[in-house]
């Protein structure tokens, strides 16, 4: 232990030693490099505090909040700083261990002053962007149009409006108020029916019960319908008995019927309209290791004609790929979301990229595989860093045709 924190010790010393010599290569200021030897040395110091008071068991996410934060905002973007002025260095090493320079003949410090403002510049340029996560970008929910077409959909439901939500993470926010905008864009939208596909808490029922008022709101002709994520089971966090784990879901599945939401636990419900069904199904979490198996698909189609049109929400995709398209009656739909799009990326038209593709390959649109499709979310809310950067909160509404 003691030797992992030396070399991490070691390791931010490195940094902060070249990000000194590119401060003092732009300015001779005392006050401006005491200020940055005083920040830094606070910064550091509420990390050091929050990692050593940090428990996994913690039921409150703030403290790891806070740790990803200072991370994000003052730690990682030192690294490309220090990418920048290790050219120089490795270029000026290189040519003189080759022997085409003296080490005096190859020290330029035009350069050396010009890669320091460029590493400063998109250091500082990281710091804003996580910044303004942080503060706006996590409110910036925006609607995504999706259109469907199903093969066999019934004339009634033509047109029909579905609205998507997931990933609340409720605990991650201390002001319903703030997340206001965003239920009424959802009550823009005038949906025939609302499904929210898993996450409503990051650890325990109690962080939803502020947000009750809130999600009433919400209004769907043909109600509202939601099935449980991997949060939702309280598994992060230590309970003094099993029956007082069983005791906090059943609480959040009751504040969620406060709400207006109706938990599907590996069953369905029917839509009808003029003697004509749609059938939305929804499964308890299902993903892989070490995430819980509890989603019974088949349990969720029992009493369905195999030729009827059929909705899934499933919080994981990978329950997608691992069961739902391998599954021999056809469900032509599945709704997901569980990667947040990692909460930063690029989402624009033509170019979509986040980290957390290399872990889910389908983590945000809609994907169509052996005749089935599915969609997954972006995530409503944040867990761990409380931000977004490029990946904004997701409403979709989908359009049935």
């Amino acid at each position: 232990m003691q030797r992992n924190f030396l070399i991490i010790a070691a390791i931010f010393l490195f940094l902060e030693v070249y990000i000194y010599q590119a401060i003092r290569t732009l300015t001779d200021n005392f006050w401006i490099r005491l200020g940055y030897w005083i920040v830094t040395l606070a910064v550091y110091g509420l990390f050091a505090y929050e990692i050593a008071h940090f428990q996994k068991s913690d039921r409150s996410t703030m403290r790891m909040q806070i740790m990803i934060s200072l991370f994000l905002v003052f730690i990682l973007p030192k690294i490309f700083i220090v990418l920048f002025l290790l050219i120089d260095d490795i270029f000026r090493t290189g040519s003189y261990l080759v022997g085409l320079t003296r080490p005096a003949e190859n020290f330029f410090p035009e350069r050396r002053k010009f890669l320091s403002l460029v590493g400063l510049g998109l250091g500082g340029v990281l710091s804003a962007l996580f910044i303004d996560g942080i503060t706006f970008g996590k409110y910036r929910h925006k609607v995504r149009r999706v259109r469907i077409n199903f093969k066999n959909l019934p004339k009634s439901f033509k047109g029909y409006k579905i609205i998507q939500i997931s990933d609340v993470h409720s605990g991650s926010f201390s002001d319903p108020s703030k997340l206001e905008h965003a239920i009424e864009l959802i009550n823009e939208q005038n949906p025939d029916l609302v499904l929210f596909t898993g996450d409503m808490v990051n650890n325990i029922a109690d962080e939803f019960k502020p947000f009750i008022p809130l999600f009433s709101k919400i209004k769907a002709k043909d109600g509202k319908f939601a099935v449980l994520g991997n949060h939702d089971y309280g598994d992060y966090v230590n309970w003094t008995s099993l029956d007082a784990k069983k005791q906090n879901l059943e609480t959040l599945i009751d504040y969620e019927k406060q709400a207006g939401f109706d938990m599907l636990r590996n069953e369905n419900r029917i839509i009808e309209k003029n003697g004509e069904k749609l059938y939305i199904l929804g499964v308890e979490n299902w993903g892989l290791k070490p995430f819980p198996q509890f989603g019974k698909l088949d349990d969720a189609l029992k009493g369905i004609p195999e030729s009827a049109t059929k909705i899934l929400m499933s919080h994981d995709p990978t329950h997608f790929d691992y069961v739902v398209k391998k599954h021999p009656i056809d469900i032509h739909l599945t709704l997901s979301g569980h990667t947040h799009g990692m909460q930063f990326g690029l989402d624009l038209k033509n170019i979509k990229w986040s980290p957390v593709q290399y872990k889910y390959p389908k983590w945000a649109d809609l994907y169509e595989s052996e005749g089935k499709m599915l969609y997954v979310n972006r995530g409503f809310g944040v867990l761990g860093y409380p931000g977004r950067v490029g990946v904004l909160p997701e409403i979709t509404l989908f359009e049935l045709a």
